[in-house]
């Protein structure tokens, strides 16, 4: 029995002092968890969207005649002026089409003949007095206007053989010109490919394409979580993968009114237009920055700034824990003693809260212990 007395006795004397290394085991942990600071600092609400660099307007040079490229007179990255010569098509007409018009030209010198003496009849019985002013008038109309059709059928053939023609408002050729003034961004076509022309019943060839390069916008889509917080105006800093030095600003200048769908996410598209674009030396931060030429296509991030704060209480938002409206954060007092203490906080990035009040700068705040792997 004294056996079996002693036995427990031990027992119980090994588990006092197994909970007593347990709590002093805790006790140390909780005394040992790191702390931060509460500092002051700008803090910045942002909305990211994520694009590419475009111009603001893209142009696509066609042609309203059909036939072959002939010559180029420009290349992909020249900049031209409008009204310059872009290239120069050889119509290509089907032997149906030569037939065709040369048919109408014969048709219409028969005409014009016909015209000719009944106009020249007209006219003698008009000085003879033996008709009106009126039928002699309606006479010499009709000769004027199958003179003119004789001419553009005579012209119609010229541009279809040669490719231009000389008429006297002016002399006239297939040759394409630059709309704009810009540059040359990509050319679809070499001498001797077939060109379609652009009608009423379809688009045509797409020849060249062309762009003001010193009009350039963001285009790309803000996630729906955030559209909601964005107004037009906003000021954005807009950042180039292909170019991590380079400073780019611009002002949130479009939000489009219907979402549309991208890889199961719903996104809105906005439009972001560049106001300024430099380039920083990394081995002299202190030099100027230097203009950036910007290129079409680049792929790139835009932060929306939503709003921004500057001097403010701030500790990293992984100290507080939430429970409904109510957040909360362990102060650490000088004594090493803690404190649970309801704060009042402000605008977020993610990383970092504003603290409107609970908290004074300089004040530690204990980390949240991490959670134990069972």
């Amino acid at each position: 029995m004294k056996r079996v007395l002693l036995v427990l006795a031990g027992l119980a004397v090994m588990a006092v002092v197994i909970l007593l290394l347990l709590s002093s085991d805790n006790g140390q942990a909780a005394e040992t968890l790191p702390t931060v600071t509460v500092t002051r600092g700008d803090i910045v609400d942002r909305a990211l969207a994520v694009g590419t660099i475009e111009p603001r307007v893209e142009i696509s040079v066609k042609s309203q005649v059909a036939g072959v490229v002939r010559r180029l007179f420009v290349d992909a990255g020249d900049y031209v002026e409008a009204g310059t010569p872009l290239l120069e098509i050889q119509p290509n007409p089907t032997p149906q089409e030569l037939i065709d018009a040369e048919r109408r030209i014969e048709l219409r010198q028969l005409e014009v003949d016909n015209l000719r003496r009944e106009f020249e009849r007209q006219q003698q019985l008009f000085d003879r007095r033996l008709i009106s002013e009126q039928e002699y008038e309606r006479a010499r109309r009709a000769y004027e206007e199958a003179r003119l059709q004789l001419q553009a059928a005579r012209e119609q053939l010229a541009l279809l053989r040669e490719g231009r023609v000389q008429t006297e408002s002016g002399r006239f050729e297939t040759v394409v010109r630059a709309p704009i003034s810009g540059y040359v961004l990509e050319k679809m076509i070499e001498v001797g490919d077939p060109v379609v022309p652009l009608t009423s019943y379809q688009e045509g060839t797409v020849l060249m394409t062309m762009a003001d390069m010193n009009d350039l916008v963001f285009r790309g889509t803000v996630d729906e979580i955030d559209v909601g917080r964005l107004q037009e105006g906003m000021t954005a800093q807009i950042k180039i993968g292909a170019l991590p030095q380079a400073q780019v600003t611009g002002r949130l200048s479009k939000i489009w009114l219907k979402a549309k769908k991208e890889e199961n996410a719903t996104v809105f598209p906005v439009e972001i237009e560049i106001v300024e674009a430099v380039m920083r030396d990394p081995r002299d931060p202190e030099a100027p920055p230097r203009p950036l030429v910007l290129r079409a296509g680049y792929s790139a991030n835009a932060e929306i700034i939503i709003e921004k704060r500057e001097n403010v209480l701030l500790i990293p938002e992984r100290v507080v824990t939430y429970s409904g409206d109510t957040a909360r954060v362990t102060v650490v007092h000088p004594d090493g003693t803690t404190e649970e203490r309801i704060i009042q906080t402000g605008l977020s990035d993610a990383l970092h809260v504003e603290v409107v009040s609970g908290l004074e700068e300089g004040m530690k705040v204990q980390e949240k212990p991490l959670p134990q792997i069972q």
